[in-house]
């Protein structure tokens, strides 16, 4: 089970890295003003509209993988039950011997602070 979410979390991450590089990859808006002027985007390797096109798509299939990705990660993490603290583990005879060595002490100091009249 550990395997498989270790493969899950490398899918989601590789997806995210993905997502990042295609977003940086894609023209803005005003980049057709600019391709007006003589800036190339009409020579590029997927033609004019073609990469906006392209990579659009190949963004939406990264995003679909990684929702995809954390879906299952939440479905995993959501079977696992959890304790609900951390001295739910100890047993009720070391608590209670824990109490009785604090609690010990404690009546000790009391008696030694009075000061007799």
């Amino acid at each position: 089970m550990q395997t498989f979410y270790t493969l899950i979390v490398v899918v989601q991450v590789l997806s995210a890295l993905t997502i990042i590089g295609l977003v940086l990859l894609q023209h803005g808006k005003g980049a057709d003003m600019g391709a007006s002027f003589g800036s190339g985007a009409s020579g590029s390797l997927f033609g004019a509209t073609g990469s906006s096109n392209f990579l659009s798509k190949s963004t939406g299939i990264a995003a679909a993988v990684f929702f995809a990705a954390t879906l299952a990660l939440a479905f995993i993490g959501g079977n696992h039950t959890a304790s609900v603290g951390v001295m739910d583990n100890l047993s009720s005879a070391k608590t209670a011997s824990a109490a009785a060595s604090v609690a010990a002490p404690a009546s000790a100091a009391g008696q030694s602070s009075q000061i007799p009249k």
